[in-house]
């Protein structure tokens, strides 16, 4: 009831309110209130304020101090001239690489931070703050620097990281051959592989993402800039970030990533070994085996087209004359290039690539090699084993080898005992034991009934050499007749050298003594070649009598001398060559005439005459050769007088007197012919390593004759020892191809999963830089495969005789030569050529534009061609010319992958920074910034499936055991 009389009410009064005040009154009763409250918050806010001003000027005049100073102050001090800053330009102490440092900072702030920070501000002192921060950390790195033993590191770990690199980028080779033409990508491929294996070698890193992601690579480069200015920079300057930042940039992206891209660069890198080697020439030998054994398709298209390009520039020519025979045979030899290219890139277009020795067999008749040069060398020798061990010939060629080693033995043995029964030391007795002993040993080893395997030989003669070992005193010739029927076995059996010659080893034999060569090439200067026939012009007018039938008579008098020394081309083949003016006079006539001869005839001549005459090796010395830079004019002349010399000494009366029989060799060395060469070319390689080794053990020989009484028991123990040389030699051989178990079995680890230098880690030897070069020649060489056994032992013990006699002088010169790369001079000298790189003349060096692919190429084709060129003739000789070839080229490949090459890179600044900074724990920050390796990742996934089974195997029988034991 009250609801509805308000309602009422309310509408009547809203009614007579409408009807009194019209139907806009409403509004207007609405406008009316809202100016009413607006105009009084309006009087509120003016009385306020003005009762607020009069509040804080009182405050001001009473509390607070004056503060109308320091603003314009400071506007004042902004207006002022900038006054000249002074910066100390010290960083390291020396002023020869101070001054090229001090312009590095210079220009790198130049372009890279002043060209935008003066578009924003004029003041200096950011710039100011950027230098000193980082001269700040060059001094830092300074001290450091000098504080640093950087021996072990230029001589152990950077050969041992090189090494490393080389030994997995050859596994991985390996792995890819083991995969044939499954691949489609396979430099891709063998990228992917080579991680798969340095993973599986380093265990704990692996630099994948590094190495070919752009985006990683700059991240790692950043988070190792900011770990360095942490290290370098003061604490203060290192909260600065924007200051940090900057540091950082410039360092990662504007020097660190340009270097490590320019380095990293296969094209600059082959640019590089062809001036490191630009004194060499090339040979058309070596650059044709360089086509023939190219697997790139790039590279033989370059060479073609070049070829082509060439050849018709030749067919241009409009010539006449003497000129038209050069041009048709310059124009035979690019049609040949081009035909070898074109049947290459057809053969590796169709994939069907032919075992080159195995082809070699079926080009004709091979060359022969005889049985006893085969047997005294070493390259040769690994190949005749490798047979004998197929056909179960072995105990022959062992026994043989046995019986030289004891022939060497007991000839120096008794040479001592009689030197000390000269000087009235007597122990013959002791003697003629040892030599019983070892004579038995061999014996026992090879000819008895209980040997294993036994030498088949004739009873009668075993029967009759053990009578005499029972009855008589043992000497070095005791096993000499069963030796010499060993000998003709294997010479006329069938099984063993004939049918070796028929075998896939023979020619592979061949092969690495370089005696698979197109007829066509010619030797060098140093005298792997032919002799040259007569005169330059290649023919000789004038007829003489032979000189060798010419009597020795003290009547004749024969003088000679080098008038004139030039340089010859044969064939594309440059060699030097020497006139030689000869003077005859007896009592009725005078002769002369000219003869010339290359040093090849002067080294073959000597060693002819050397081996005939022993007493003449310690008198006569012959120049040495030399590798690099044998054509220049300078060099030519100090030859000529050298052998100058040599002939005077040589043609001396007294010499003659001493030697009646010398006559004869030197008559027909000087006669006015082609000179006849007494040794083949297989004969002089071969006694370039045997004859050093002969006079080695001469001099021995020698010095053990001439030992003071002093040492009398030292070199009695030392007989004591080589008395046991043969046997030992004899059970090494069995050991290593009877695979005859040790007695203790030891713990397995393959070396190929390891590190380079890991087994000599723990060796505190002196001559550890010296062991971990000759131990990189194994991985450049690939020495350690299984069937080079024999050729890695003689390379040990050449190993163990130059340490035995020069490590001591060459592991000094290698720490001299360490000193000199850190020296002042050469650390400002590397300053001013990274210098001079980044900015020429003081300019920033642009962007150097990639340079066309067949350039890089035939660029390419040079490097290989000039590296094998360099290679001395003496490393083929004792490892095998092709293990030689293929172990440079393996080099060379390996510098052909940018990715690789930026893990190398990588590897030697982490080696750098650990050395530098020992005590900062940079190898576990490194494993850290590598831990997002893919490579790492499934290498560990594939760990933890490995190593699940055998974890899950052991609980098992842990809980059987329980059980049983319940």
């Amino acid at each position: 009831q009250t609801s509805p009389a308000i309602w009422g009410w309310g509408s009547l009064g809203l009614v007579l309110f409408l009807v009194t005040f019209g139907p806009f009154a409403i509004f207007y009763f609405v406008f009316y209130i809202l100016c009413f409250v607006g105009g009084g918050f309006v009087v509120t806010l003016l009385f306020g304020k003005s009762n607020s001003e009069k509040y804080l000027e009182q405050c001001e005049h009473s509390f607070l101090p004056c503060t109308s100073v320091g603003i314009p102050k400071c506007i004042e001090e902004m207006k002022r001239e900038a006054r000249p800053i002074k910066i100390d330009r010290r960083l390291t102490g020396a002023n020869i690489i101070d001054e090229p440092l001090q312009q590095v900072i210079q220009f790198s702030l130049r372009d890279y931070v002043q060209y935008w920070y003066y578009t924003l501000s004029d003041d200096e002192s950011f710039l100011l703050e950027i230098r000193q921060a980082l001269q700040y950390a060059l001094v830092q790195f300074s001290a450091r620097s000098k504080e640093t033993d950087w021996q072990p590191y230029f001589t152990t770990r950077l050969v041992d990281d090189f090494g490393t690199h080389l030994r997995v980028f050859r596994k991985a080779q390996q792995r890819i051959a083991e995969k044939g033409s499954q691949m489609k990508d396979q430099a891709e491929e063998l990228v992917d592989t080579f991680f798969e294996v340095e993973v599986e070698m380093e265990k704990e890193v692996c630099r994948d993402l590094v190495c070919t992601s752009p985006k990683d690579e700059e991240g790692f480069l950043r988070d190792l800039c900011e770990v360095l200015l942490y290290i370098l920079l003061p604490p203060g300057d290192f909260q600065n970030k924007i200051m940090r930042y900057f540091v950082r940039e410039i360092l990662s992206r504007g020097i660190l990533l340009p270097l490590i891209n320019q380095l990293s660069d296969p094209d600059y890198i082959n640019q590089y070994v062809i001036w490191m080697i630009r004194d060499s020439n090339c040979n058309y030998e070596a650059f044709m085996n360089i086509i023939k054994l190219s697997d790139n398709i790039g590279e033989l298209e370059a060479v073609k087209d070049k070829a082509s390009e060439e050849l018709q520039y030749l067919r241009s020519l409009d010539t006449a004359g003497d000129d038209i025979n050069t041009i048709k045979n310059q124009i035979n030899s690019l049609l040949y290039v081009i035909k070898v290219c074109d049947s290459r890139i057809q053969r590796l277009q169709s994939g069907k690539e032919i075992d080159t020795v195995k082809l070699a067999a079926n080009f004709g008749k091979l060359c022969t090699v005889p049985l006893d040069h085969i047997l005294v060398d070493n390259v040769a020798l690994q190949f005749f084993m490798d047979y004998m061990q197929q056909t179960g010939g072995q105990a022959h060629l062992f026994f043989w080898m046995t019986v030289e080693g004891y022939r060497v033995t007991a000839q120096q043995q008794l040479e001592v005992l009689q030197s000390r029964q000269k000087d009235g030391k007597h122990q013959t007795n002791q003697t003629k034991g040892l030599l019983r002993a070892a004579a038995f040993g061999v014996y026992e080893q090879y000819l008895s009934e209980k040997a294993s395997p036994r030498v088949n030989i004739d009873d009668n003669l075993v029967a009759k050499l053990a009578e005499t070992l029972n009855h008589e005193d043992p000497t070095p010739e005791i096993f000499d007749d069963i030796q010499r029927k060993v000998y003709e076995l294997m010479l006329r059996d069938e099984r063993f050298y004939p049918s070796f010659k028929q075998n896939v080893l023979y020619v592979r034999m061949l092969a690495e003594l370089d005696m698979l060569k197109d007829p066509s090439f010619r030797g060098s200067d140093d005298g792997e070649g032919e002799s040259f026939n007569g005169s330059p012009n290649g023919s000789i007018n004038l007829s003489l009598d032979d000189l060798s039938n010419v009597p020795s008579d003290e009547t004749v008098q024969l003088h000679a001398y080098i008038s004139d020394t030039g340089v010859c081309n044969d064939h594309g083949k440059t060699y030097a060559l020497y006139a030689i003016t000869v003077h005859r006079r007896n009592a009725n006539s005078e002769e002369m005439w000219k003869t010339y001869r290359r040093y090849s005839d002067f080294h073959d001549f000597h060693m002819r005459i050397t081996e005939q005459f022993e007493n003449l090796a310690n008198i006569l010395k012959l120049p040495g050769k030399k590798t690099f830079n044998n054509m220049d004019r300078e060099f030519l002349e100090k030859r000529k007088k050298d052998l100058n010399a040599y002939l005077q000494l040589l043609l001396n009366p007294e010499m003659m007197k001493a030697s009646p029989a010398l006559a004869h060799y030197v008559y027909d060395f000087l006669e006015n012919k082609a000179y006849s060469k007494g040794k083949g070319d297989f004969a002089r390689k071969m006694d370039t390593f045997v004859n050093p080794l002969r006079n080695s053990m001469r001099n021995v020989s020698n010095a053990v004759k001439s030992i003071p009484d002093s040492l009398a028991e030292g070199m009695t123990k030392m007989s004591d020892n080589m008395g046991k040389m043969s046997e030992r030699l004899g059970q090494d051989i069995k050991q290593s191809f009877f695979k005859v178990p040790p007695l203790m079995q030891k713990t397995y680890s393959d070396p190929d999963h390891c590190r380079v230098a890991a087994p000599i880690d723990d060796n505190v030897d002196d001559n550890i830089p010296l062991r971990v070069m000759l131990l990189l020649m194994d991985e450049v060489f690939d020495l350690k495969e299984r069937n080079q056994w024999l050729r890695r032992n003689i390379k040990n013990l050449l190993q163990q005789l130059i340490r035995a006699t020069y490590g001591d002088t060459i592991n000094r010169k290698i720490v001299d030569h360490v000193d000199w790369m850190t020296s002042p001079e050469q650390v400002a000298d590397a300053v001013k050529r990274f210098r001079d790189a980044f900015w020429p003349n003081g300019i920033l060096a642009e962007t150097v534009p990639r340079r066309d692919k067949a350039i890089r190429m035939r660029t390419r084709v040079a490097g290989k061609t000039k590296l094998l060129e360099v290679m001395p003739d003496e490393l083929k000789h004792i490892i095998g010319a092709e293990t030689t070839r293929k172990g440079i080229l393996r080099v060379f490949e390996m510098f052909q992958h940018s990715q690789l090459n930026k893990r190398m890179v990588y590897v030697f600044l982490e080696r750098f920074l650990e050395t530098l900074f020992p005590q900062n724990k940079f190898p576990e920050l490194f494993n850290k910034l590598h831990s997002r390796s893919k490579q790492m990742q499934r290498y560990k996934q594939r760990l933890h499936s490995t190593q699940a089974p055998s974890l899950q195997k052991s609980l098992l029988v842990s809980h059987i055991r329980l059980l049983m034991h319940l």
